[in-house]
């Protein structure tokens, strides 16, 4: 069958962008990428991936290239604030039995491998350029850039993130990302040999935990309630981070903590989450990833659901005659999932800010797991 659409324009350059423009230039189309940042750069430091975002970078082509730069591990291990084992999440291998259940990356890292992979597909991106006015119009999207060039597409996909432009543009009344009241620290440090896969210590109040990234590094990350989203000076980050690994008392914590100084490289974000109710779609105009289902890190999903955005809608417009039957499509196969990762990682994150039940804590992180190992 011939794909609806020929000439596709992707805005947004991150992981569910790059994605969705190999996914697309698979099918044969022409596809067009902007992406506002010249440096095409990916902030922050380690982010966790599980076994259906492992699946899904198969899909994609580049798993091996993560597994040559990242790092793969089975199982999540929890323990308390004092170190007593709580249990260990099972990972299942849902990327194929040769694949770990999950692992964890840079995220600089996997964003220059989409990158390579991106042009690789013979993708046309340009950089330091977006969209400054969209318009729908005899059964094409009329695009103009900040570049001063214009262009005609048969379907523009907003992939530009949580304050998604687009969104603005075609959802004026689309509600607005929500802070949940806690934020997430970040930071880089060696791995020792006997941390093999992602763990937990869960406290009171404060979460931590450590992923490796490679054979050398892993990452610390610290979620803790904070009430107001405000500004926090970079320059107090490492204190800050450090105080709030005090009350853990476990040796490999408390080593980290005495390696951090004013030099140390770490950084903070709050949480934000959004869940757009449907459409996801205006005529020639769809939007993914976190465009339209941002969600908080608690269940190590959020980029994971955005690469799989990007095959489903391949996948729909390269099986169905017409662009509106392949965006409901795409739209009808997206959303119970997504919204139960939104809804869910929400949920995580008020039980922690509660000082809730640890037990249906654990229970929900489990049922996500298993529920997201289901094919997409």
């Amino acid at each position: 069958m011939t794909a609806p659409v020929q000439h596709v324009l992707v805005i947004g350059g991150g992981f569910s962008g790059m994605a969705t423009a190999i996914q697309c230039a698979k099918l044969g189309l022409t596809v067009d990428l902007v992406e506002i940042d010249q440096g095409w750069r990916s902030y922050g430091a380690g982010i966790s991936i599980g076994g259906p975002t492992l699946r899904a970078l198969r899909t994609v082509g580049v798993l091996d290239a993560f597994f040559e730069r990242g790092y793969g591990g089975d199982g999540v291990n929890l323990f308390t604030a004092g170190g007593h084992p709580i249990g260990t999440l099972p990972t299942p291998r849902v990327a194929g039995d040769d694949v770990p259940g999950g692992g964890a990356i840079m995220r600089p890292v996997l964003a220059d491998i989409l990158a390579k992979a991106t042009r690789a597909a013979g993708v046309r991106v340009r950089l330091g350029c977006t969209f400054s006015g969209i318009e729908q119009r005899d059964d094409q999207v009329h695009v103009a850039f900040t570049d001063g060039m214009r262009g005609r597409y048969d379907l523009a996909i907003g992939a530009d993130g949580l304050y998604s432009k687009v969104r603005e543009a075609v959802f004026p009344g689309a509600p607005k990302p929500r802070y949940t009241g806690q934020g997430v620290w970040r930071a880089v440090v060696p791995r020792p040999a006997d941390i093999v896969c992602a763990t937990m210590w869960l406290g009171q109040k404060v979460k931590a935990g450590v992923n490796p990234v490679s054979q050398e590094e892993m990452y610390l990350f610290v979620t803790e309630d904070r009430p107001t989203n405000e500004h926090i000076d970079p320059a107090v980050w490492p204190q800050m981070l450090s105080d709030l690994l005090e009350p853990f008392g476990v040796p490999l914590l408390q080593s980290i903590r005495a390696q951090f100084g004013p030099q140390s490289q770490c950084n903070y974000r709050p949480l934000e989450s959004l869940l757009l109710p449907q459409p996801w779609f205006n005529s020639r105009v769809v939007l993914i990833g976190d465009a339209v289902h941002a969600t908080t890190p608690h269940m190590a999903a959020g980029a994971g659901i955005g690469i799989e955005d990007a095959i489903v809608l391949a996948e729909e417009l390269g099986r169905n005659p017409t662009v509106e039957g392949a965006l409901q499509a795409f739209q009808a196969r997206r959303w119970e999932r997504c919204r139960m990762v939104v809804e869910n990682s929400g949920r995580l994150g008020d039980i922690e800010i509660a000082g809730g039940d640890k037990a249906e804590h654990q229970r929900i992180m489990h049922e996500t797991h298993m529920r997201l190992a289901q094919p997409i």
